[in-house]
């Protein structure tokens, strides 16, 4: 029992991969609806006319400054006891629900910066040649700060695989909720909390990869692939 054991350390693969699916779902959902409600979270703090924007921006910094763990236990566990009705929401809904709004504050931070970098001269231009403000802004302005914003939406989404480890405590039979009953069952901390630690590695560098792809297409005729 105090050495290695290598048949348990493959066995723990089995057994977490089973988990897979679920981290899978709640990282890209989790992800999907940040990028949306991201988006235009940024949007209307960038608009001059737009209402609520203090109340935006206090909403980014809740979600930014306090820990996800804290942010799911008080989703999942204490607005029950102010809303009862959130009690039918089971751990995975809240899990992709309260990732998404964690998610969305870091969008909308890396949204907003992107829009900053993109020349005002091409919404100028734009509205030069008739389009219309939110025309102009959805055609020619959002690709180029997208483009733009794709290393950072990269690390978000890293940081929400990531950010699905503490999914578990919530009751979620994710990878890290099948490698805690795998190492609580054979009392094997080592070989399954190892195996788990190289999943989230591995699924962090396809990610990885991924978000370089992307950036690397995105970036073919707009000079950003002389330093590729």
């Amino acid at each position: 029992m105090g050495s290695f054991d290598l048949t348990v350390f493959l066995r723990a693969f089995r057994t977490i991969m089973r988990g897979l699916p679920v981290t899978a779902l709640a990282a890209v959902a989790a992800m999907a609806a940040a990028l949306v409600l991201g988006t235009l979270i940024a949007l209307v703090r960038r608009s001059p006319q737009a209402v609520g924007k203090r109340l935006l921006t206090a909403y980014v910094s809740f979600f930014r400054g306090t820990p996800l763990m804290v942010q799911l236990f008080l989703f999942y566990f204490g607005l029950p006891q102010l809303f009862p009705a959130l009690s039918t929401i089971g751990p995975l809904g809240a899990s992709i629900l309260v990732m998404s709004l964690n998610g969305s504050a870091y969008v909308s931070e890396a949204v907003r910066s992107s829009l900053a970098s993109v020349d005002p001269v091409q919404m100028e231009a734009a509205l030069s040649v008739g389009m219309g403000k939110s025309q102009a802004m959805a055609r020619i302005v959002l690709p180029q700060a997208f483009r733009i914003a794709v290393p950072p939406l990269g690390n978000t989404f890293i940081g929400l695989i990531q950010g699905t480890a503490l999914t578990f405590m919530l009751g979620l039979r994710d990878v890290m909720g099948m490698a805690k009953m795998g190492a609580a069952a054979s009392y094997r901390f080592f070989e399954f909390y190892l195996a788990v630690g190289l999943v989230y590695w591995l699924l962090a560098a396809g990610a990885t990869w991924f978000n370089r792809r992307l950036e690397m297409r995105l970036s073919l005729g707009h000079g950003g692939h002389d330093g590729a």
